[in-house]
C-alpha cells in the first residue's frame, strides 16, 4: 500500500497512544509464567505483541479478553506444554529472543520461526548466552531462524558479559535465570532498556562503567496487575512532528518515562524543543507522565555515545528532526540499526537521498544536511515501520504530494498511526 502525505501546517491538541511495546511483551510473558491469574491493561495493539501472545497461547497459556483488560491464567514454572507446531514470532525480534530465555527451561524442544524480515535478523547473539545454560540450539545458516531449542537435563546459571548493547539479549538471559536457584549475572558496558529488571524487581549494581544485573528463582514472577503506559517510541514520532512545526502545542497522555527510554526527549529538548513533564506516577515499577511539547528554534547537537543504546529505535525520527535543525545531523556508533527490521542506516540514507538531501553513509551511522530538492519523490518503507513513520512525519512538513510505498508495515507497532496524525493536525 502506498500512502501520500500533504503538508501539515498546525499541530494542536492532545493524544492518548497505545501501550509501550517493550513493557507489553514483558507483561504478557511474566503473567504467563506466574501461577494464577494476572491482569494486563493498556497493552500495545501492534502485531508484534500479538505475536508474543499467540506464541504463549500455543504453549498452553489462557488469555481472556474484554474491553478494559486481558486476564491471563498463567502456567507457572512447570505448567507450559509443548506447542503443536513451531512458534511463529512474526516480525518480532523481541518475541523470538525473550521467549528463547523461557524455552530453555521447559522440558521439551521448541522451534521458533518468523516472517521473511525476521528470518534475516541475527539470533546468534541470544544463542551465545543461552547455550551457557546447557541448552542446545540449532539455527539456519548464519545463526538465523528457524531456531530449534533443546533444553538441558539440568539448567545452569549464566555469568555473561554482553558484547552487544541489546536489552533483548540481556532479558533472555535474565528470564532463563529465573528458573535456577543459583544466581545468573549479566554485565553490560553500555546500559540498555531496563524494563525486565524494573518489572521483576531484579538487583542491579554499578561497577565502574559497567552495569551488573542479577537473576534467580527468588525473582520468579507472581500473579499481578500490569499497566503499560504509552509507548515512548511511538510517541516520539508525534513529539518530533511538534518539534518541527511552528507554534505547535501538543499534549501526550500517560507516556512511559522510564529513565532508560527518555534519551529522545532529552535530545530534542537539548536541540531546542520545549518539553515539559506533568503528573508523574508509576505502575508495576514503571514511571509514566503527561508530556507537553512545543516547537522551538532547533539546532543539531552531538549525540553522546553512551546515549545511543537507549536511542536506537528513535534514531530514524531523531534524524528527521535533525533535518529541520541548524547544522548537519550526524549520528555514529549505531551499527545495531543495520540488523533491525531493515538495514535502517541504508534505508534512511536512501530515502533522504531521494528527497535531495546531502547524505553521507558510514558503517555505524550517517550524516544528513542541506534542503530537500525533490519533495515529490516516492520513498520506500523497506518494510520497516519506524522508517515508514519517520518519513511520514518528514513529508508532512514538506510542500508537495510525496508518497511512501509499502506503508502498511506501520501496523507492526501502531496500526492507528494515520488516524492519530489526523487528530492533532490541520
Amino acid at each position: 500500500m502506498s500512502q501520500t502525505f500533504r503538508k501539515i501546517r498546525r499541530v494542536r491538541g492532545e493524544l492518548a497512544l497505545p501501550g509501550d511495546k517493550s513493557i507489553s511483551h514483558r507483561a504478557a510473558i511474566f503473567a504467563a509464567m506466574a501461577k494464577g491469574t494476572s491482569k494486563l491493561r493498556h497493552l500495545s495493539d501492534g502485531e508484534d505483541v500479538r505475536s508474543t501472545i499467540r506464541c504463549l497461547e500455543a504453549l498452553g497459556v489462557e488469555f481472556a479478553y474484554d474491553a478494559e483488560e486481558i486476564v491471563v491464567n498463567g502456567a507457572g514454572i512447570r505448567g507450559f506444554r509443548k506447542a503443536n507446531a513451531p512458534l511463529d514470532a512474526g516480525n518480532s525480534g523481541t518475541t523470538a529472543r525473550l521467549l528463547s530465555g523461557l524455552l530453555v527451561a521447559q522440558p521439551f524442544s521448541t522451534t521458533i520461526v518468523g516472517d521473511e524480515s525476521l528470518s534475516r535478523r541475527p539470533m546468534g547473539r541470544v544463542v551465545d548466552p543461552l547455550e551457557k545454560t546447557g541448552a542446545t540450539f540449532k539455527t539456519a545458516e548464519g545463526g538465523r531462524l528457524p531456531m530449534t531449542i533443546a533444553p538441558p537435563e539440568r539448567l545452569e546459571p549464566i555469568d555473561y558479559r554482553s558484547p552487544v548493547a541489546s536489552a533483548q539479549v540481556k532479558s533472555a538471559a535474565l528470564i532463563a535465570g529465573l528458573h535456577v536457584d543459583a544466581e545468573t549475572k549479566v554485565i553490560e558496558k553500555k546500559a540498555t532498556r531496563n524494563h525486565t529488571e524494573t518489572m521483576l524487581g531484579l538487583e542491579t549494581r554499578r561497577d565502574g562503567d559497567e552495569t551488573i544485573v542479577f537473576s534467580s528463582s527468588a525473582y520468579y514472577p507472581d500473579p499481578k496487575e500490569y499497566y503499560a503506559p504509552a509507548d515512548v517510541s511511538t510517541a516520539a514520532f508525534f513529539l518530533g512532528l511538534a518539534a518541527i512545526t511552528p507554534e505547535a502545542d501538543l499534549l501526550l497522555r500517560d507516556v512511559s518515562c522510564n529513565v532508560s527510554r527518555t534519551a529522545f526527549l532529552d535530545a530534542i529538548q537539548e536541540m531546542g524543543a520545549g518539553v515539559r513533564r506533568e503528573n508523574l506516577r508509576a505502575a508495576a515499577g514503571e514511571p509514566y507522565a503527561d508530556f507537553v511539547v512545543k516547537s522551538g528554534a532547533l539546532r543539531n547537537v552531538e549525540i553522546p555515545d553512551e546515549a545511543t543504546a537507549n536511542l536506537i529505535d528513535e534514531i530514524p525520527i531523531l534524524s528527521v528532526v535533525g533535518a529541520f535543525a541548524e547544522n548537519e545531523f550526524v549520528v555514529r556508533g549505531v551499527e545495531e540499526l543495520r540488523v533491525k527490521e531493515s538495514d535502517r542506516i541504508a534505508a534512511m540514507c536512501e530515502n533522504f537521498r531521494r528527497l535531495g538531501y546531502e547524505v553521507e553513509e558510514y558503517p555505524d551511522g550517517f550524516l544528513v544536511a542541506g534542503e530537500p530538492t525533490t519533495p515529490n519523490a516516492t520513498l520506500d518503507s523497506f518494510g520497516d515501520h519506524r522508517v515508514a513513520m519517520a518519513f511520514a512525519i518528514l513529508l508532512s512538513r514538506l510542500d508537495g504530494d510525496a508518497k511512501i510505498d509499502n506503508f502498511d508495515c506501520v501496523k507492526i507497532s501502531n496500526p492507528n498511526f494515520l488516524r492519530q496524525l489526523t487528530t492533532i493536525s490541520e
